[in-house]
C-alpha cells in the first residue's frame, strides 16, 4: 500500500502554519500503553487444547483404538508392579502371593475404570493403586511383625485380611464426601488460581518415582527415556507417515525394544557379580512372576478370608482415604483439559468421589492391597499421544480385567523392569504437571497477589511432604507422634501428599486474600460457568449419562 493514502490530509498545512514550537511550549506528556496492549495478546486464552487429534467422543479406527488401549494397560501396570514389590515381601508373602495381589489390583482397578468412565466422571482416566495407602498398610503390616504365626504365609494373610478390613470402613469416608455433597461444598471454594498448584504437583509430586527410581539402573532406565523422547519427538518428523505412527506407538516400540535389549544383558551376564539391588533393578528373570503366577486365576470376595476390622488400622486408611480424594480431584482437571472437556463441574466432581469409595468397597472386599484413585501416568499418556478418547481407555480395560485372569500371561507383562517404568514417569508426570500451569491462563498471571499464592502453595505443596517422607521410618511411623496412633495415623497421611498440602494452602489463601475485591484476577468470569449443569452446553455433553445406561432404555416404549 501507498504510504501517501496514510497520511492525514491536513498534515502539510500545520507542518506550514507550525514549523518552530514557541519557546515555552510544554510537549503533552507521553503516555506508554501496557505491552500487548495495542495488538492484545500473542495467545489468547483457550479452553480447549488445539493439537488434540481425538477429543473425549472422537475415536481413533478400531486397530489404532485396541493398540491404545494395551499401551494405556502397560502404563498402569508399572504402578501396580511397584507397590506390591513394596508391600507383599513386608507381609511375608511368596512371589506367587505377590503375583495373586497384582491380579487382584489389575482386576479391581478394570472393574473401577469402567465404573468411571460409564457413570462417574465419564472422562477418559484410569482408576489404577494409589501410592496414598502404602504408609497406611506398611503401619498395619508393622503392628503384626512382633507376632508369633506358624508360618510366613500365615503372616501374609493376616495382614491381608487386616487390611481388607481397613479399606472396607475407611471406604465410607469417600461415599459421604461425595455423594453427601461435602467434596462439592469444597471444591466449589475452587478457582484457577487454586487448580495450578494443585494439577502441578500432582505431577511434581511423584519425582520420587521418576529419576530415582530410574537411576537402580540407569544402563536400561537412560535408554529408555532419551530414545522415548527422541523417537516420539523428533524422528516424528521425518515422514508424514512416520508422524502419526510415532507420536501414538513410540511408548510400545521404546519398551519393547529395550526390553529386549535387558533381556541381551541378563542372558550374557552382565549382571553376575553386582550387588543383590541392582539384580532385582535390573535383570528380568528375578521377579518370579512368570513361574508363579497361576495359569487361570478369577480374582473374588474374600479371597484372603474374612476381614478383620480394628480401630487404629481403620483410622489410618481414613487419612489415606481423604488423600486419594485430593488427588484424584487434581488428576480429573488434568484429564478434562487433556480430553477437550470442559473444567470439571462440581457435581462431577461430587459424583467421581462417591463412586470412588464405593470402588475402594469393592476393593477391600475383594482383597486389593491398596485403595484407587485416578492415575496421574495415564492422563499424562492422554497428552503424550494426543488421543484423548474414552473408548480407548474403555477398551484398556478389557486387558486389564483378562491379564488379571489369565495369571501366565499378565505376569509376562508384569516383568518388566521397573526402571524402564521409571523412565517413562519422567516423561508423563511431567505432562501433568505442565498441564497444570497452562490454567493460569484463564486468571491474572501479572498480579503479584496471584504470583504469591502460586509460589507459596507450590513450594510448600513439595516442600512439607518431603519432610514428613524423609522422617518416616520402614515401619511406617511420620514426624507426627501423639499418644493417639489414629490421630498420628490420619495427619502423617495428609501432610506427606503433595497435592493435599497444595490444595489446602491455595484454597485457603485464594479465599482468603482480597478474595471480595479480585474475581476477575483469580478468574472467577471464566471458572463460574463451568460449575453449574446449566451454566454452559458442553458440560451436558461431556458429562452426562449415556443414554444407553439409563433405566428408561431398558422400559418397553408401550410402558412410558
Amino acid at each position: 500500500m501507498d504510504n501517501k493514502a496514510n497520511h492525514h490530509p491536513h498534515e502539510h498545512e500545520h507542518q506550514h502554519q507550525h514549523p518552530h514550537p514557541p519557546a515555552n511550549h510544554q510537549p503533552p506528556p507521553v503516555i506508554i500503553p501496557p505491552l500487548g496492549a495495542a495488538r492484545g495478546p500473542s495467545f489468547p486464552p483457550n479452553e480447549q487444547l488445539i493439537q488434540l487429534n481425538y477429543c473425549i467422543h472422537s475415536n481413533p479406527s478400531w486397530p489404532q483404538t485396541v493398540l491404545l488401549g494395551f499401551q494405556h494397560y502397560i502404563v498402569m501396570l508399572g504402578s501396580a508392579v511397584m507397590i506390591a514389590t513394596i508391600l507383599v515381601p513386608r507381609m511375608g508373602g511368596s512371589p506367587g502371593d505377590k503375583a495373586r495381589v497384582i491380579q487382584s489390583l489389575l482386576f479391581m482397578s478394570g472393574i473401577n475404570t469402567l465404573l468411571q468412565t460409564l457413570i462417574g466422571t465419564r472422562l477418559p482416566t484410569v482408576m489404577g493403586p494409589s501410592f496414598a495407602y502404602v504408609i497406611s498398610a506398611l503401619g498395619i503390616i508393622n503392628d503384626f511383625s512382633d507376632s508369633n504365626f506358624s508360618s510366613e504365609h500365615q503372616r501374609f494373610i493376616h495382614c491381608m485380611r487386616s487390611i481388607q478390613g481397613a479399606l472396607i470402613v475407611s471406604s465410607f469416608i469417600n461415599i459421604i464426601l461425595g455423594y453427601g455433597q461435602v467434596w462439592a461444598k469444597l471444591t466449589r471454594l475452587f478457582s484457577p488460581v487454586v487448580i495450578v498448584p494443585v494439577v502441578c504437583v500432582v505431577g511434581l509430586g511423584l519425582f520420587g518415582r521418576g529419576f530415582p527410581q530410574l537411576a537402580n539402573c540407569v544402563e536400561i532406565g537412560l535408554p529408555m527415556l532419551i530414545l522415548l523422547v527422541v523417537c516420539q519427538q523428533y524422528l516424528k518428523g521425518i515422514h508424514p507417515k512416520a508422524h502419526s505412527v510415532l507420536e501414538r506407538f513410540a511408548l510400545l516400540l521404546c519398551i519393547a525394544f529395550v526390553w529386549v535389549f535387558a533381556v541381551i544383558l541378563t542372558v550374557s551376564g552382565a549382571y553376575n557379580t553386582v550387588g543383590q539391588q541392582t539384580k532385582l533393578s535390573c535383570r528380568t528373570d528375578r521377579s518370579g512372576l512368570l513361574s508363579s503366577a497361576p495359569w487361570i486365576r478369577i480374582p473374588h470376595p474374600f479371597q484372603w478370608g474374612v476381614p478383620i476390622f480394628r480401630a487404629g488400622h481403620v483410622f489410618g486408611m481414613m487419612g489415606a482415604a481423604l488423600v486419594a480424594s485430593a488427588e484424584s480431584t487434581g488428576t480429573i482437571y488434568a484429564a478434562a483439559r487433556l480430553a477437550g472437556a470442559t473444567a470439571p463441574p462440581t457435581y462431577v466432581l461430587t459424583r467421581s468421589i462417591g463412586l470412588q469409595g464405593i470402588g475402594q468397597l469393592l476393593e477391600g472386599l475383594f482383597g486389593s492391597v491398596v485403595g484407587t484413585t485416578a492415575s496421574v501416568e495415564n492422563v499424562g499418556l492422554l497428552g503424550l499421544t494426543h488421543v484423548g478418547s474414552r473408548r480407548v481407555v474403555q477398551i484398556s480395560t478389557v486387558f486389564m480385567i483378562f491379564f488379571s485372569i489369565f495369571g501366565k500371561f499378565g505376569a509376562f507383562f508384569a516383568s518388566i523392569p521397573l526402571p524402564i517404568f521409571a523412565a517413562i514417569y519422567c516423561v508423563l508426570y511431567g505432562i501433568v504437571a505442565a498441564i497444570g500451569v497452562s490454567f493460569i491462563q484463564f486468571a491474572n498471571n501479572n498480579s503479584m497477589r496471584n504470583i504469591y499464592i502460586l509460589g507459596l502453595s507450590l513450594f510448600l505443596g513439595i516442600s512439607i511432604p518431603q519432610y514428613f517422607m524423609s522422617n518416616t521410618d520402614p515401619a511406617g511411623h511420620g514426624p507426627i507422634k501423639t499418644d493417639g496412633g489414629w490421630f498420628n495415623n490420619i495427619f502423617n497421611a495428609i501432610f506427606s501428599s503433595p497435592p493435599t498440602v497444595a490444595m489446602i494452602v491455595a484454597t485457603l489463601l485464594d479465599n482468603t486474600l482480597e478474595a471480595w475485591n479480585t474475581h476477575e484476577d483469580r478468574g472467577i468470569p471464566w471458572w463460574v460457568p463451568f460449575q453449574h449443569k446449566r451454566g454452559d452446553s458442553r458440560n451436558e455433553e461431556f458429562y452426562s449419562y449415556p443414554m444407553a445406561i439409563r433405566f428408561k432404555d431398558y422400559i418397553p416404549s408401550r410402558f412410558r
